[in-house]
């Protein structure tokens, strides 16, 4: 049977099965890959072939210097090439379930214990729609079947001989158990593995890991576009037009100097031709520590990594991903025209498997962040939250029948939290989000958000950073930033160079790798004008609009922001408007859906229970007010809302449309009441009800919003504006506060005192008067106090309208001129 034996990109090895499966080709070659493994720093046995010399899984012989023998074995160990081969064969064919003792398994199959697993997976591999030709090997398996666990411990520590043997055994044994199966033209079977016994952190990777098989665990911060790698070069002599063909050996190419062709052997005449050639695709990634893993005081480690083929594009920055692949040292030359090199090495990771996603955070609702342009699908494999089996199913729908429900999930966010039920409803639908729209039967349409915006405002030490925190660690994509600590560049995106390519490149800021997720941002009254000035455009059309050193594109920044603040004086002020006491301008408060006050108020019963609270929480035999209530376990949780999201769509009933366009005519017509003109309600509150409504529904998993939906959305969006949104002078609801600053009540006033000036000053008899004289004249017939910043506001807007003229720069030698 003819296997053809494509290049594994992440493992760079081909020539190794040359030398296996062709050994009269390459005669004497063994020698030549056993100094390269050296160059890459690998202690793999000693070539002298001096006894008792560690070298592999039952190293300790001298290795043969005969070609027909050394390739028995792995070069400088005792690891023979046919029994590692069996035994991979025998575990693909004979393990069951019944096998394994622990670990977890990584597909969504029905299978009996007792039956073949892998043959049932290599027969949905024949049904799957995608080009992947691919299965996850789980090292835990390998463990749990006792025959195979010494491949497990040759695979783990010769990663790049032993994944190019089971890579060919597993499409012998493909086309050996599905004889009508047909592999494309130069395409084998891949073997990824992963689930090893142990994560490694980044800053724990040494040289003794060079060449092993790794699993690392971080944040992917950045990756490049897709990079063609030359896998297979031809050449052809211009002299006599013989081609030769040349494979890659651990990124090099080996360009033939002389022509090989037996009567020409002519010197410099091979030419590269390019089209001949076959190329892979190659990405460049960055991976970073999570914050939860850094040590204290210390910044975060980083790697470089490299994806091939069918994983390029498999995660997008902001992901947090679990990576499994080879450790690599690559020496770094002094000068590229120079055989030089340093003594450092550089390191990166190939990466032979990625997982997404963290049990204990919500998955990526992909129905949120994929349109119809998005490039690829996501790669999920490994990943054991997007799909959930039917007994996990079962218990979410158990869940969700419970009458409490709604109580239940919102106490369960930040337990330590004491109180703050409302509060915490708002930021439960927050993570349900609505339905995002796209209108594809109107070209042109924008897109409408499904994201809850959540702006917290209070006192100091009434925990709302901690509130933050929780949401942080359990949201998908979650950035956590603070005010100070923020710019705009840091928040939106920046230019800088790519250490590959050296092109200039944009890096993604905070925003953009939250997209899909939530960004956390504290202290947010402390930004700068000009850091704020980005989110304008981020919470309403969720786009970032960059045009930096030539690079003119539009990011995508689906996110949603739950941000706090805190007041000017650190004491809120309950004599002026939330808006006067807040460092916000008015256009950025109002594109917060919910916008909750929360104040540190003297009560008695309330500060007994909270103090109570507290105190349980630092001794462990205390029972506090609120132990005695059940909670949804955090994992549970996750899955819950994840399942909601990804299955749940919810559609607005004709009920609960009829009673949306109630509520929002009878809060409009509130604003008219008792003559005035004040607007209570707007178009932003209704689309922010419509939005709550839905993620209501979606908690409940319901395919429709209903009334009941509706009508908790109108619920939080009143408490919220009873808090945020009301006029200190007259105590009604004026949205003129959040949208513009001034309520109706102080527009009519100025109105009034502005009109009683211009007739003050029509009723002089001089043509002309000081600015001091003026301002006590029409401070003392006021019957409230006057500001000489309100005054100078009233004489310009006058100005403006031709009624008088002002000469003078200060207020000492102001005139103020009446015009005719």
């Amino acid at each position: 049977m003819a296997i053809s034996r494509r290049r594994r990109g992440d493992i760079s090895n081909s020539n190794f099965l040359d030398r296996l499966f062709n050994p009269s080709d390459a005669p004497g070659s063994s020698q030549q890959s056993r100094s390269q493994r050296d160059q890459y720093g690998i202690a793999g046995g000693n070539p002298g072939g001096d006894p008792g010399t560690p070298g592999g899984d039952g190293d300790g012989a001298n290795p043969t210097s005969d070609p027909a023998e050394a390739l028995k074995v792995i070069w400088g160990t005792t690891i023979n090439i046919s029994d590692s081969m069996a035994m991979f064969k025998d575990f693909i064919l004979n393990f069951t379930l019944a096998h394994k003792t622990d670990g977890d398994m990584t597909d969504d199959l029905a299978v009996n214990d007792g039956v073949p697993f892998y043959p049932q997976y290599l027969r949905e591999v024949g049904t799957r729609k995608q080009s992947q030709y691919s299965i996850n090997l789980g090292c835990s398996n390998l463990r749990a079947y006792e025959p195979a666990k010494k491949l497990f411990n040759q695979l783990i520590r010769y990663p790049q001989e032993i994944i190019p043997l089971i890579d060919h055994m597993l499409t012998e044994i493909y086309l050996d158990m599905f004889e009508d199966a047909v592999l494309p033209d130069g395409v084998m079977m891949k073997v990824r593995p992963f689930n090893l016994e142990r994560s490694v952190n980044l800053r724990e990777l040494n040289p003794s890991d060079i060449d092993q098989l790794v699993t690392v665990k971080g944040l992917l911060l950045r990756a490049s576009p897709i990079i063609p790698d030359m896998r297979l070069a031809f050449f052809r002599c211009y002299v006599c037009e013989h081609t030769v063909t040349v494979e890659n050996d651990r990124g090099k190419i080996n360009e033939p100097t002389t022509c090989p062709r037996d009567g020409c052997n002519k010197k410099n005449s091979m030419q590269f031709i390019h089209n001949r050639s076959a190329f892979s695709d190659r990405q460049v990634c960055r991976l970073q520590e999570t914050p939860d893993e850094t040590p204290d005081g210390q910044t975060p480690h980083t790697v470089s990594m490299c994806m091939y083929d069918d994983m390029v594009d498999a995660a997008k920055p902001g992901d947090r991903v679990e990576i499994t692949g080879i450790f690599r040292g690559v020496p770094v030359r002094v000068n590229p025209r120079r055989r030089t090199i340093k003594s450092l090495y550089k390191t990166y990771v190939d990466i032979v498997h990625i997982k997404t996603t963290d049990k204990k955070r919500i998955a990526i609702d992909r129905t949120s962040i994929v349109g119809d342009n998005e490039a690829v699908s996501r790669f999920n494999e490994g990943d054991r939250i997007v799909e959930q089996d039917p007994d996990e199913e079962d218990k979410i729908r158990q869940l969700s029948a419970r009458r409490d429900l709604y109580d239940l999930m919102a106490r369960s966010i930040a337990p330590s939290i004491f109180g703050m039920e409302d509060v915490k409803k708002g930021v439960l639908l927050q993570l349900f989000g609505g339905a995002n729209k796209f209108s594809k039967d109107k070209p042109g349409s924008p897109r409408i958000r499904g994201d809850i915006n959540i702006l917290l405002v209070g006192d100091p030490g009434v925990a709302k950073s901690q509130l933050l925190q929780y949401v942080h660690k359990i949201a998908p994509r979650g950035v956590y930033t603070s005010g100070k600590g923020s710019s705009a560049v840091g928040l939106t995106a920046y230019v800088t160079r790519d250490p590959e390519s050296r092109q200039l490149v944009l890096e993604s800021g905070a925003l953009v790798l939250s997209d899909g997720g939530i960004c956390c941002i504290d202290e947010f009254d402390k930004m700068s004008d000009y850091t704020r000035s980005v989110l304008h455009e981020v919470m309403e059309q969720q786009t970032i609009s960059v045009a930096k050193a030539g690079i003119i594109t539009t990011l995508n920044a689906r996110t949603s922001i739950l941000a706090c603040a805190n007041p000017i004086n650190s004491k809120f002020d309950p004599r002026l408007a939330v808006v006067h006491n807040v460092n916000l301008p008015p256009p950025l408060m109002s594109r917060f859906d919910l916008l909750y006050l929360i104040l540190d108020k003297p009560d008695e019963r309330d500060d007994r229970r909270l103090a109570q609270h507290i105190v349980s929480l630092y001794l462990e035999d205390v029972v506090g007010p609120a132990s005695d209530r059940d909670f949804v376990p955090l994992e549970m949780f996750s899955k819950y809302i994840h399942y909601a999201k990804t299955r749940i769509q919810p559609v607005i009933s004709t009920d609960a449309g009829d009673a949306l366009i109630k509520f929002y005519v009878q809060m409009r017509k509130m604003g008219k009441d008792g003559g005035s003109r004040t607007v209570t309600f707007t178009t932003r509150q209704l689309e922010s009800m419509i939005r709550l409504a839905e993620a209501h529904a979606r908690m409940r998993l319901s395919e429709s919003v209903d009334v009941i939906d509706v009508e908790e959305a109108n619920r939080l969006v009143l408490s919220a504006l009873q808090t945020s949104a009301v006029d200190p002078r007259t105590g009604l609801i004026d949205m003129d506060l959040v949208n513009t600053g001034i309520s109706a009540q102080s527009r009519t006033l100025h109105g009034d005192k502005r009109a009683a000036l211009r007739d003050m000053i029509a009723s002089w008899e001089r043509p002309a008067l000081k600015w001091i004289e003026a301002y006590r004249a029409f401070s003392a017939q006021s019957s409230e106090p006057i500001s000489e910043a309100e005054f100078d506001q009233m004489l310009e807007e006058l100005c403006d309208a031709g009624a008088i003229h002002t000469t003078g720069h200060s207020n000492v030698d102001k005139m103020i001129r009446k015009l005719a």
